[in-house]
């Protein structure tokens, strides 16, 4: 797989390369938003690494773009120094898969790398669909439609979906989320919460995401039967 490492500093591209080539990967780099840009719209790569303060345009305009392009389904995983939850959330809104705040760990930086991939390119599976209401889910070709119609989902949001579909009623903390759905068992739980949100907002009326105060998110209002006979 071809992996864009995109970020001004020679040294942080030279660390990533390093170690994402131990994995067996192959890296494209880039220094700058225009090289950058070039390399995205050819489409060749499997994950984008983009740093959000390199030169112009940057990596949150990067990611919007590419989410607002014609292959939206590229994975993304945005680099920074900065590190306030505002940041954090920024990053998340403009579509990015992940975020990781430098300094870091350039192994910590490999396994999102994999865990990221591992969604984002699995195989396709016998498809089995998850219904709720309009919404049709189905794992085996990555693809969410709401009254027929497809909705581009990035691969976290594909998969925190397909867990609430998969637990109608069941409430669920943000770290707990963070674990059952993405394997993670550290990281930022607002990330979550923009995930949320983001589901949120692209499912529209069709989304049944509850909050519960205090406790998590699930999907119809706990104790109560599904609807889906509607």
């Amino acid at each position: 797989m071809r992996i864009l490492v995109a970020d001004d500093d020679p040294v942080v591209r030279e660390v990533v390369r390093r170690y994402l080539e131990r994995d067996g990967l192959t890296v494209v780099e880039t220094a700058d938003g225009s090289s950058t840009s070039e390399v995205l719209a050819r489409n060749d790569i499997d994950l984008a690494i983009l740093d959000v303060m390199m030169p112009p345009p940057d990596g949150i305009d990067l990611c919007r773009a590419v989410r607002a392009g014609r292959h939206p389904e590229t994975p993304i995983i945005l680099l920074t120094a900065l590190g306030d939850e505002e940041d954090r959330v920024l990053g998340l809104q403009s579509g990015a898969d992940d975020y990781i705040v430098k300094p870091f760990s350039p192994r910590e930086l490999a396994l999102r790398v994999a865990s990221v991939l591992r969604r984002a390119h699995r195989p396709a599976a016998v498809e089995q669909i998850l219904c709720s209401g309009t919404i049709e889910l189905r794992p085996g070709s990555q693809t969410v439609l709401i009254g027929g119609q497809r909705v581009e989902l990035t691969a976290r949001e594909f998969d925190l979906l397909a867990f609430l579909l998969a637990h109608p009623r069941q409430v669920f903390g943000r770290g707990e989320l963070l674990e059952r759905v993405w394997g993670w068992t550290f990281g930022d739980q607002s990330t979550v919460t923009v995930h949320i949100k983001r589901l949120r907002a692209k499912l529209g009326a069709a989304h049944r995401i509850e909050t519960v105060w205090g406790r998590g998110y699930a999907w119809g209002r706990p104790g109560r039967e599904a609807d889906n006979a509607e």
